[in-house]
Formats: C-alpha cells, structure tokens, sequence
C-alpha cells in the first residue's frame, strides 16, 4: 500500500474520512482536530503528501503558513480567543503521529490547562559556541531558495486605500497585541 493511500491525513483530504472542514483551496486545506486540545483547534496541511516539514516545497510551506495565520485572525474574531499557538510537531520525537505535515492553530485562553512549557537547559560557553559553529557550518547556504515561475505583470497594481472596515479590523488586531 503506497504511503499516500495509508496516511490518515491523505484520507481526510481524499474526503474518504469525515471532516470539519474550515478552509480549502488548491494546496491546502485546515479541518478541526477531533481531539483538539481547545475548542477551535484546527490543523493547517498541504493537499500534497509529504511526511516532515523539510519536503515540503518553499512555494508551499509559504502559503501553508499563510493559511495559517487567517485561521489564527479566524479564531480570535469568532471564537474570542485570547491567544492561538501556531506549531508543528515535525518527527516523532517531537510528538507527531501521523507522517503527513500538519501545523496546529490552537485557541487559547488564560489558564486553560495547556501546557506547552518546558524547563530550560543551561549549556557551557563551550557548548553554546560548538552548537553555534554545528548550525552556522549547515545553514550557511540557507539563503538559496526554491523559485515559484513569476508571471510577467502586464500592468503597475493600483494604488489600494484602506476601507474603514479593514481600518477597523486593524485596529481591533493591535488591541490584542500585549
């Protein structure tokens, strides 16, 4: 059986599984998680299979997270949430279940029994500056990214004004910054 056909998530999307589907387009689709840690928990995943976050394309990964910042705006306008925590659990040691990319967009709230803290680790100088050297020598050629093929613009964009109600929206949004 190919990993697509096993892979729970493929399932959902192939609308062989049932869903709380929230979003769809082209690339990607969020549905409610059946055992959210919140009410309103979704999760943001590509139509695409691809296993951990280091498969997916850069043009993708982009407009997942994307999708996942509107679901975020989406939960604190509706559901009135205080906070949202936007993570992935990439490897299994990192807590993923199923091997198909998913980001969590989980609602939060003040004292609502989530605990996502961890006690911190002290390292040496020594061990800070030879984890520094590890990630410096494998990120050096970070900057090289994969290309989407730009479409020629016929035309310079319109200059766009801000309705009232995006102003409003605006200015709602800057009121839940701390």
């Amino acid at each position: 059986m190919a990993a697509r056909e096993a892979c729970l998530v493929c399932q959902i999307i192939g609308n062989n599984i049932p869903s709380k589907k929230i979003y769809e387009d082209e690339f990607a689709m969020a549905v409610l998680d059946v055992n959210g840690a919140n009410p309103g928990h979704c999760f943001v995943m590509p139509k695409n299979h691809y296993p951990i976050i280091e498969q997916v394309p850069d043009s993708e990964i982009g407009r997942l997270f994307q999708v996942s910042n509107k679901i975020s705006s989406a939960i604190f306008e509706s559901l009135g949430a205080q906070g949202t925590n936007i993570f992935v659990a990439n490897g299994v040691p990192a807590g993923q279940t199923v091997a198909h990319f998913t980001i969590n967009v989980i609602p939060r709230k003040e004292n609502d029994g989530i605990n996502l803290q961890w006690q911190p680790k002290q390292l040496s100088e020594e061990e800070m500056s030879t984890v520094e050297l590890k990630l410096k020598e494998q990120t050096k050629n970070i900057g090289y990214f994969q290309k989407d093929e730009k479409k020629p613009r016929m035309h310079a964009p319109k200059q766009k004004t801000i309705s009232e109600e995006e102003e409003e929206y605006f200015t709602r949004q800057m009121r839940r910054l701390p």
